[in-house]
């Protein structure tokens, strides 16, 4: 450990109870006035109408059980020295993290506005859950937050993202009982069987059950306890129990119980780092703490018990500004806290409160961890051109491009082996990444059987069968200022396409706050890709996830489509290299033709698309009768044989082809920070020649993107439209009208003029098609020779 820490968390003396205590109810008084109070915000005059907010929003129901923890955890720091970071898993607890960040000060170090006195206070619970405020859950704004807890289900694979490589951090994730009912969370208690503690932190789970959601009674919170504690040591814990709803008594049992989850959690690490661990996976600590829903609140409202049920989980008294009687309520509960013993005359937190605190960034609102930006180290990365592919000429060598970027991480995790990981859903090898493994293993604590190939214990390399896991771990890995990237299939990157989204926002307002340093990008490889999934079939085909990436803000979003190895590499080295975006690469991993030499790939990406003029008849002297545009590496295939046909069959057509390496040059420059120029999109595109665009994905994203360029309607765009199945390259084309027969028709109909013989042509064309019809209907034993049609020469007939 390179932290001081010290092994031994003293039993809670009376002191430090007084201090726990008064802090706790500081901060569920600061929770109430978030939700409740515009005005009046220590009630230093009798509570009225006015005071309250015209609408009240906000979830009290688990905000006291966080309080609870938050406070317990800020003793342990204060006397060990652990450096700490708290995740939020039921976000909604909002007004909690918030108080918490006020207490400890942080929220006024960063917010200097929401000041420590009376008008400070007031402003902090006029801004709660308002137009122009923050929002009602843990969110960016949080201090001390790397956990949007807005969608529930990703605590933990956070939690385990941040501790990864990081062997002086704790993560404490607190487990909402409604959150432990969504399939992420259901699938990520598995963290610990990758949990390496020689060289990571430590994450410690509190399942917090207090029995309820937001309607009715939760799955865990109703089983029995032994049930409960079963299915989390069958997971690998060591469960310990806290129950109860009494003060100081819970106090006392739950601080016991968090020195007993912390001197386990340093034996584990103390024994992995002086060389007494077998290397088996250790049975790490888990917390259940039962507490009622809405503790401390009013037990009863109009005759129906509301602490202990679903009714606590959000505003538990409402119409307070029209009913009397619960406006004398609110003051009731409010006064139950004791703000004039928490609170000094100006309105600041008393000295016992502050005594309560931890020091500097040792607050869990000010730790560094929690702002990774500001730990972040640049990675040392290889030079990306000495992996590069000769290529003498264009379409001359076949090569599996996404082999070369296996070879460049290599050397990366070689380089960096403490700030850089590769995270895949059991697929490595099946990426053609398999060159990480000559440098780390398979990270994995469970059983290790001879004959198992690169897995063991001091593996980096993460393969969880878990697109959730891979995505989430990924996020807390950069969240907290550390390199990686997610490579998966593309159609299974939808099933962790809302994590992708949800992170896209946490990086968009992370933009508007001058206190967030920016932190690594969030690297997703996509490969098996649609238009190559040639015996996996429909279920393995769907480019959507770039659909989703193109409805994020510019600040953001970035998406790729490199049509070979050197494109790629350029790519790549750029992402590894970017700041707080959302970088998606989309190319297949298959065979493929290589068109550029590294110095052209170098020029093309750096403009992000260009014309090929060796593919085309385009002399540039005027315009040209039809462009070929193209984005994604089958496609581009497609486009430069469609070219190819017409370069041999109608030699008096001028055409050009266009290939977009990156998608967001398309886009206005005002409406991305990548838009290409009106210059330079005149230049590629004219303004007024018909484009026959081929695209990777759905069509509609390139008509969303060329959005109010010249005469955008002159685009017409061929690309994925669902029409899939266990078939070739070539017949994907086929089936979604994107195949070079197509693009030959589509610009022979589009064209400025036509040369004598177009006529012939298109007929020669849909003889092609039906040729392949047949072939596909009647003879499936020549199916070698169709595939051939999409990898060998341009123009097979």
């Amino acid at each position: 450990m390179t932290t001081a820490v010290s092994d031994l968390l003293p039993t809670l003396d009376e002191a430090d109870l007084t201090r726990v205590d008064a802090w706790w109810r500081a901060a569920n008084y600061l929770t109430i006035g978030q939700i409740y109070l515009q005005a009046n915000p220590l009630l230093r005059e009798p509570l009225k109408a006015e005071h309250i907010k015209p609408r009240l929003l906000g979830h009290w129901g688990t905000s006291p059980g966080l309080s609870f923890v938050y406070a317990h955890v800020s003793r342990l720091i204060r006397h060990t020295g652990q450096d700490t970071i708290y995740l939020t898993g039921p976000g909604h607890g909002g007004p909690a993290l918030v108080a918490a960040g006020y207490l400890e000060g942080t929220y006024s170090e960063v917010y200097p506005d929401v000041t420590r006195d009376e008008p400070g206070l007031r402003k902090l619970f006029r801004q709660f859950s308002s137009p122009g405020g923050i929002p009602s859950h843990v969110s960016v704004t949080t201090p001390g937050s790397i956990h949007e807890g807005g969608e529930l289900g990703y605590v933990l694979v956070h939690a385990f993202g941040a501790v990864f490589d990081n062997p002086d951090l704790l993560a404490i994730a607190v487990v909402g009982d409604g959150e432990a009912e969504t399939g992420p969370l259901e699938g990520s208690w598995k963290g610990i069987s990758f949990l390496n503690p020689a060289h990571d932190g430590a994450v410690l789970p509190i399942l917090h059950l207090n029995g309820a959601k937001i309607s009715g009674p939760t799955v865990l919170g109703r089983k029995d306890p032994a049930e409960v504690r079963e299915l989390l040591s069958g997971h690998g814990y060591d469960v310990i129990e806290v129950e109860g709803d009494d003060v100081p008594g819970m106090h006392h049992r739950f601080a016991a119980a968090l020195a007993q989850a912390w001197q386990s959690i340093r034996t584990i690490q103390q024994a992995a780092r002086e060389g007494e661990w077998d290397g088996s996976r250790p049975r790490w600590p888990l917390i259940v703490l039962r507490t009622p829903k809405g503790w401390t609140g009013p037990a009863e409202v109009d005759g129906v018990q509301v602490t202990g049920t679903y009714r606590s989980h959000q505003v538990p008294l409402a119409g307070v500004r029209d009913n009397p009687e619960h406006l004398a309520l609110l003051e009731q509960w409010l006064k139950s806290y004791g703000p004039e013993e928490l609170f000094d005359a100006d309105g600041a937190p008393v000295a016992l409160l502050r005594e309560q605190d931890p020091a500097g960034e040792l607050r869990m609102s000010a730790n560094p961890h929690a702002n990774g930006g500001v730990l972040t180290r640049e990675l040392d990365l290889p030079d990306f051109r000495d992996y590069a592919i000769e290529v003498k000429s264009p379409a001359t060598v076949r090569a599996e491009s996404t082999r070369k970027l296996g070879e460049f991480m290599r050397d990366i995790y070689r380089d960096n082996p403490d700030r850089f990981r590769l995270f895949s859903p059991d697929e490595t090898n099946s990426n053609r990444l398999g060159a990480v493994f000559e440098v780390s293993d398979r990270a994995f604590m469970e059983q290790v059987h001879p004959g198992d190939d690169a897995l063991g214990p001091a593996g980096r390399v993460m393969e969880v069968l878990s697109e959730h896991n891979c995505h989430g771990w990924l996020e807390g890995y950069t969240l907290t200022g550390r390199h990686g990237l997610f490579a998966t299939y593309e159609a299974f990157a939808m099933v962790s396409a809302s994590q992708t989204i949800q992170h896209g926002k946490w990086l968009e307002e992370a933009d508007h706050l001058p206190w967030r340093a920016k932190v690594p990008s969030l690297n997703v490889l996509l490969t098996s890709t649609a238009w190559r999934n040639d015996h996996n079939g429909f279920s393995h085909q769907g480019p959507g996830l770039i659909q989703n990436v193109l409805t994020q803000r510019g600040t953001v979003s970035r998406v790729y489509l490199p049509p070979d190895a050197n494109c790629l590499l350029s790519v790549a080295d750029h992402c590894f290299r970017s700041k707080s975006y959302i970088n998606l690469i989309v190319i297949d991993k298959q065979p493929q033709l290589q068109w550029l030499t590294m110095d052209e790939a170098l020029e093309h990406c750096a403009r992000g698309a260009g014309i090929w003029n060796w593919a085309g008849t385009d002399d540039g002297a005027s315009d040209p009768d039809i462009i070929l545009a193209c984005a994604g590496d089958v496609v581009t295939m497609e486009t430069v044989a469609a070219a190819q046909i017409l370069k041999e069959r109608l030699p008096g057509m001028r055409v050009r082809v266009v290939n977009v390496v990156d998608l967001m040059t398309l886009v206005r420059p005002k409406d991305h920070p990548h838009g290409m120029s009106d210059t330079l999109f005149t230049e590629l595109f004219t303004d007024t020649v018909d484009v026959v665009f081929s695209f990777h994905g759905y069509p509609g994203a390139i008509h969303q993107l060329v959005h109010g360029r010249p005469d955008a309607d002159r685009f017409r765009v061929r690309g994925f439209i669902e029409q899939g199945t266990t078939t070739t390259p070539f017949d994907m084309t086929v089936r979604n009208k994107a195949s070079r027969y197509h693009l030959v028709m589509d610009a022979i109909n589009n064209a400025r003029r036509l040369p004598q013989g177009a006529t012939e042509l298109k007929e020669w064309c849909q003889a092609q098609l039906a040729r392949h019809e047949r072939y596909v209907v009647e003879h499936l034993e020549d199916m070698p020779e169709v595939r051939d049609w999409s990898l060998g020469d341009w123009a097979t007939s």
